[in-house]
């Protein structure tokens, strides 16, 4: 399987960002359910449309209990193969701007990859390919980032650039950059506003990965699908389509999509804090 973008990662890298082991990323190419290119030197090199790939296959076996011709039945029904993949955009210097930033916050603050790693409590190679891809980590260990360097994960991803539009028409709206895979968070108001308005798209079993909480407030109104909040670790709330959500975001808050299919939520916080 091919893509587009210029990052590569090795095996072990791979199969941490997909959530499993090396044998298992090497098992599933011998079943013939991805195929990575290969270096020169013969090593296996994964593109960011195998990642793509690689969670989806690990979603089917773990929810699904799918054996591995089932598994890609499913992903050719999906259109998760090779002709989808080559597909996939370019990357661009907005894409990988919020790695450049966090890499940028930390030279300026004197600090190391290690200190900044071990202060935060992943490894060193995360925050690494974090700084060098703008990928591979949790909403939650994003937001733990930025508050360690005094900003927010909506500066962060450029949600107050100049030139924001003050109509922003229904399909038309600038994304973040996919720091978190299966997570995409759309501006529903572009500009330094008094409130943060998205549109978060979760697939099949993305989630926050770990709770999170900052200064203000938050609203959640699910469009459609389904999705599961944990409050303050013991309250536990199951929200399905018009359901809605609103508290203090100093409470610890975690969420996953509960859904066999995508789920779509819209989520204000005021203060813009998140």
């Amino acid at each position: 399987m091919s893509g587009t973008g210029n990052v590569r990662y090795k095996v072990a890298e791979a199969a941490r960002l997909a959530g499993v082991s090396p044998s298992t990323l090497r098992l599933w190419e011998t079943q013939g359910l991805v195929v990575p290119e290969r270096s020169a030197t013969g090593h296996r090199q994964y593109t960011e449309a195998d990642l793509a790939r690689l969670k989806r296959i690990s979603w089917f076996r773990a929810e699904r209990g799918l054996n591995p011709a089932a598994i890609r039945e499913a992903l050719e029904a999906e259109g998760a193969n090779d002709d989808a993949s080559s597909a996939v955009a370019p990357e661009s210097n907005v894409d990988l701007q919020v790695g450049r930033k966090l890499r940028s916050l930390r030279h300026a603050a004197g600090k190391t990859l290690e200190q900044v790693a071990s202060d935060i409590g992943i490894a060193a190679s995360v925050l690494s390919t974090l700084e060098r891809t703008s990928q591979g980590v949790s909403v939650a260990v994003l937001h733990n980032l930025a508050e360690y360097f005094g900003t927010t994960v909506s500066s962060l991803s450029g949600e107050e650039e100049p030139e924001a539009r003050a109509l922003v028409r229904a399909g038309e709206w600038r994304n973040w950059p996919r720091t978190t895979p299966g997570v995409t968070v759309q501006l529903l108001a572009e500009g330094k506003n008094q409130m943060d308005c998205h549109r978060f798209v979760l697939e099949p079993g993305a989630s926050s990965e770990g709770a999170y909480r900052h200064d203000g407030e938050e609203f959640v109104y699910v469009l459609s699908g389904r999705v599961e909040f944990i409050l303050d670790s013991d309250q536990f709330y199951d929200l399905h389509p018009g359901d809605s959500l609103y508290f203090e975001s100093r409470r610890r808050h975690a969420w996953s999509n509960r859904h066999d299919g995508e789920t779509v939520l819209l989520w204000i916080n005021t203060p813009p804090t998140f």
